[in-house]
């Protein structure tokens, strides 16, 4: 190997990777009825242009019911797939970058305001608001709506959804898809005894907790191109004592890669209130080297990685295969030209852009 291993080619499935940064998944809460908006284009096609390797789509609902806030993306009919459709051919009239997306269903965190109004969760009356649905009668936190639990219906119709919706991602020529089980969303609650107290076969042991998530998984990788991967995006624990832990996330890691899973992005947290996190740079990058040692699929580390350096050693050590970027990427857009220049790589700018090129980085763009 030559050059910076932050620099070095990846592929996943099928899919090539020119270097080892990832956009993380960042929700714009800037939809409308589940349609993807002229801030969707502006937003995605700007980071298309950062010199990553892969963007990743926020958080979109599989069903109308499985939004965070009634402002979240959704790919659950023709209309929203119309909306990512003229989204995803915009950027790419302008940029070859590799996008996947990822798919969810928020749970009992669904109905929710948009942050920046405070973020607080909608009654059931209100006119932005829903009935919640979850694996128990279990509200994220006191005081709020407590959500139904799922009946055997609900989970078949669940199911389908994903599906339906990874059916529609292929459609429209996405590269690939990440299934949310991380940060207290709806897959992430059966997986953890804290918000699963099912009795039935989805509830209870490990093998039951983790069934659903399977199961959508299993659903979604039938359906969705062969040639094109498909990731799992987890939380390791829920840093509180009885919660999911980092020995589960290796069981289930291990048990999604023998079906056939291309990659894990690991991050933690985001189920309970009661979480106490730990929060500082790299504080999540030992859950990937963790996972990583159990599995020989990619493994991506997230979470407080701002420097080029800091995520060179992430790679270079074998701590993880990927690094993945989400607030660093909003204030620092051309992130990935800033890591090139500190570590000696070349990046392929546009040809609108090539003339920025420093006098002080001559040959970081590549001719």
């Amino acid at each position: 190997m030559t050059g910076p291993a932050l620099f070095q080619p990846l592929e996943i499935r099928r899919l090539a990777l020119r270097n080892r940064i990832i956009i993380a998944p960042m929700c714009q809460y800037s939809a409308r009825d589940g349609c993807m908006t002229d801030w969707h284009l502006i937003h995605l096609g700007h980071l298309a242009m950062s010199g990553a390797a892969l963007l990743t789509i926020e958080a979109t609902a599989v069903l109308p019911e499985g939004r965070i806030s009634y402002a979240d993306a959704g790919l659950w009919d023709d209309e929203t797939e119309a909306a990512l459709a003229r989204t995803l051919e915009g950027g790419r009239r302008w940029s070859d970058m590799p996008v996947l997306i990822q798919l969810s269903h928020a749970g009992r965190k669904a109905s929710s305001e948009k942050p920046w109004l405070g973020g607080q969760q909608l009654p059931p009356h209100h006119p932005h608001g829903w009935q919640t649905v979850a694996p128990s009668p279990l509200g994220a936190a006191a005081g709020v709506t407590v959500p139904a639990a799922m009946d055997g219906q609900e989970l078949r119709r669940v199911a389908d959804a994903f599906a339906a919706a990874a059916a529609r991602a292929a459609r429209v020529g996405l590269d690939g898809v990440q299934l949310h089980a991380a940060h207290g969303y709806l897959l992430h609650q059966f997986l953890s005894p804290l918000s699963n107290q099912r009795t039935d076969a989805y509830g209870g042991s490990l093998a039951n907790r983790m069934r659903f998530p399977l199961e959508v998984f299993d659903r979604v990788r039938a359906i969705f191109p062969a040639e094109r991967p498909v990731s799992m995006r987890v939380s390791a624990t829920d840093w509180i004592d009885g919660g999911w832990n980092l020995d589960q996330t290796l069981a289930f890691a291990q048990a999604l890669e023998a079906r056939g899973c291309d990659a894990i992005h690991v991050s933690s947290g985001g189920l309970d209130a009661r979480q106490a996190i730990a929060v500082g740079p790299n504080y999540q990058v030992p859950f990937a080297r963790a996972v990583k040692a159990a599995v020989d699929i990619p493994v991506v580390a997230v979470g407080l990685i701002t420097e080029p350096q800091q995520a060179e050693a992430i790679v270079s050590t074998g701590d993880a295969d990927l690094v993945a970027l989400a607030r660093a990427m909003l204030f620092d857009p051309r992130w990935p030209w800033r890591a090139a220049a500190e570590l000696g790589a070349k990046v392929a700018p546009p040809a609108q852009y090539q003339r920025a090129e420093p006098r002080r980085y001559r040959g970081l763009f590549e001719a």
